[in-house]
């Protein structure tokens, strides 16, 4: 089987899928907004996207049994021929004319959708494997997002089409508008036809007796929600997912409001009544996810088959992302012109990326054998209710008189709260991305032997000290969170202080090491991963000084690993500690970038002093460097 070529194959039936969704719904929705103004109008978009979202909370139990219970290719196949048939029903309606059905068959393709989605997802692991998720769900991402901007764009351009070649400008009736646009109906079902055929060409790679195992549906548990409550259990096992799915759920129920918000807000703030540039405009956020998405899936290519790289990548990406959305949606109230708001949207979709793309890999990556279709399935459902409650906020807040523009103060409140709550537990992997990314913006980092990194357990690592930015350019290349050593009297900095606590590093001093070394004794008893320098201070000319044995205390007791490193390209640079540091400002200037090294040895029970120096001196032999003059 060429895994390429029928991901490739997966790839085209998602974006048709996702394509048809789109086109129908915008079908509806621009002749909705022709039709209403004001509040009137915000509550049928909201009852319109509600109808989508309805199928994906009451199919939860029902989709996850199709996709436990049956081979993956299966369900999409069925569900492929349930969305052809039910287009040919939506042209049938338009011709004749009748919105009120049309308007229902939304509800029919969301059931549909409803029901192939957890069967979708369950592909991408089962095809691409654990290391490869990030980088197939960017693809997944980008080709779903390109599919939405396409249905969006295409069916607004020929809804605004057909209306001006009939003269359709002063007078709008629901049957007059869904007879004249009748003719995309065709445009749908050729869409349905070419996702039903590259659903019979992908390959059925499913574990059958995982399927046969599987228990059969029971309707009397269903009924009563005995098994709704058995299936969220499952998934509140496991923390990873249920906060991935908590993430998710909130960044596409503010989206929702958005979605149902924005076109009042553009005919109250900016006069403007042509639907395909209002859906151009909220289309910007669909390009910045293509582009973001894009981004994530370079970022996650240096840990391809890293499966433990590429999960504290994820972890890093996710607090960046959420930051970034805030900050974008924080703008739109303030903003009055086409091109600012559209550049907003864009950035509220490329963060986003950052945002959802890791939270739907973890999902993936976690759920367990025989569990991924409940697990998925309930995803759907959390994310659902999620956005079902955020538009009934919405067609409240309409109800009770609040405009467009105050429902975006809404959502940029319930966004900074949010924000701010995550951040709580995620500040030290958004350093460790944003500051990681920035050094390697300056230097190009080269991390050698760490594909053996144990994945659990303490670990101490010890190595030489060249520069103030050790620290960073270790974090960058270890795969797990580190807790780092440093002076107490930078940590007592009353402008470090606060930070330096929260990530929890330990501080040390002649005065106090004892309190240290107790601190360091504890972090690696409780599984973490602790640096120190043993020479005790920065290198003033490049070379390795006597390591001093004070950490050999903190591994009493312990069962902690021992992991020596060298650093090698620091020394003689603007953070290091000679005399007459180089500039890196020509370098950069030039286009070159310093080159740093980062060696790993292995992983030992232990090791004493003068070993352990003479380890790292063997790792700078490694490489040919001398201790008898400076790096250059």
């Amino acid at each position: 089987m060429n895994k390429g070529k029928t991901f490739n194959y997966y790839l085209i039936m998602l974006f048709m899928n996702s394509f048809v969704d789109l086109g129908h719904k915008i079908t509806i929705q621009n002749t909705v907004f022709k039709v209403y103004d004001g509040q009137q109008q915000i509550i049928l978009i909201a009852v319109v996207n509600s109808l989508i979202l309805l199928p994906f909370i009451l199919l939860f139990t029902p989709s996850a049994y199709f996709s436990n219970r049956f081979p993956l290719v299966k369900v999409m196949r069925v569900t492929a021929w349930i969305a052809f048939a039910s287009c040919l029903l939506i042209t049938w309606f338009y011709y004749h004319g009748n919105y009120q059905w049309a308007f229902i068959m939304t509800l029919v393709l969301a059931m549909q959708s409803a029901v192939y989605s957890p069967a979708k997802y369950g592909y991408i692991k089962q095809l691409m494997g654990e290391a490869q998720l990030v980088a197939a769900n960017a693809r997944v991402q980008v080709t779903t997002i390109i599919a939405i901007l396409s249905g969006t764009l295409v069916f607004s351009i020929l809804f605004e089409l057909k209306l001006s070649q009939a003269g359709m400008v002063s007078e709008f009736t629901k049957t007059g508008i869904i007879q004249t646009v009748a003719p995309l109906g065709w445009l749908l079902i050729l869409s349905t036809t070419i996702e039903l055929i590259m659903a019979y060409r992908l390959a059925d790679i499913s574990d059958e007796q995982a399927f046969k195992s599987s228990p059969k549906f029971n309707w009397p548990d269903y009924l009563t929600g005995r098994t709704l409550g058995n299936q969220l259990s499952t998934i509140k096992e496991q923390p990873a997912i249920l906060y991935s799915i908590l993430g998710l759920s909130l960044f596409w129920g503010l989206s929702q409001m958005i979605l149902a918000a924005f076109p009042a807000y553009a005919k109250q703030q900016l006069l403007e009544t042509n639907t395909a540039l209002i859906q151009g405009m909220l289309a910007c956020s669909g390009i910045g996810i293509f582009i973001g998405s894009m981004l994530v899936r370079r970022h996650s290519r240096r840990t391809l088959n890293q499966p433990l790289a590429e999960w504290q990548l994820r972890k890093q990406m996710i607090p960046f992302g959420a930051l970034g959305v805030t900050l974008c949606l924080s703008l739109v109230p303030f903003i009055d012109s086409k091109p600012g708001l559209a550049l907003c949207f864009f950035g509220v979709g490329a963060f986003g990326a950052y945002f959802i793309v890791p939270l739907n890999a973890i999902i993936q990556s976690r759920a367990r054998p025989g569990q991924a279709g409940t697990v998925l399935a309930g995803n759907n459902w959390v994310q659902n209710i999620s956005m079902l409650s955020f538009l009934g906020l919405t067609i409240l807040s309409a109800l009770l008189g609040f405009n467009a523009i105050w429902l975006f103060y809404l959502i940029i409140v319930i966004a900074m709260v949010s924000l701010i709550s995550y951040l709580r537990y995620g500040l030290r992997d958004l350093l460790q991305f944003v500051l990681g990314g920035l050094f390697k913006l300056r230097y190009h980092i080269e991390a050698r032997a760490l594909s053996d990194f144990p994945e659990e357990g303490g670990v101490l690592l010890l190595g030489n000290h060249m520069s103030w930015i050790d620290w960073a350019l270790i974090q960058a290349v270890v795969p797990r969170p580190i807790r780092f050593v440093i002076d107490r009297a930078f940590y007592q900095h009353w402008l470090l202080h606060g930070l330096l606590k929260h990530i929890r590093t330990v501080a040390i001093s002649p005065k106090r090491s004892k309190e240290a070394i107790q601190q360091i004794s504890e972090a690696l008893r409780s599984g973490d991963v602790v640096c120190l320098f043993p020479e005790g201070h920065i290198s003033h000319d490049g070379k390795i000084q006597d390591f001093k044995s004070g950490y050999q205390l903190a591994l009493r007791n312990t069962d902690a690993k021992i992991i020596p490193f060298y650093l090698h390209g620091l020394h003689g640079s603007r953070f290091s500690r000679v005399d007459e540091p180089r500039s890196l400002t020509g370098e950069m200037l030039r286009g070159k970038r310093r080159t740093i090294t980062v060696l790993v040895g292995k992983s030992t029970s232990f090791l004493n002093a003068s070993e352990l120096q003479e380890e790292v001196i063997r790792l700078r032999e490694s490489i040919g460097e001398q201790n008898t003059k400076p790096q250059n």
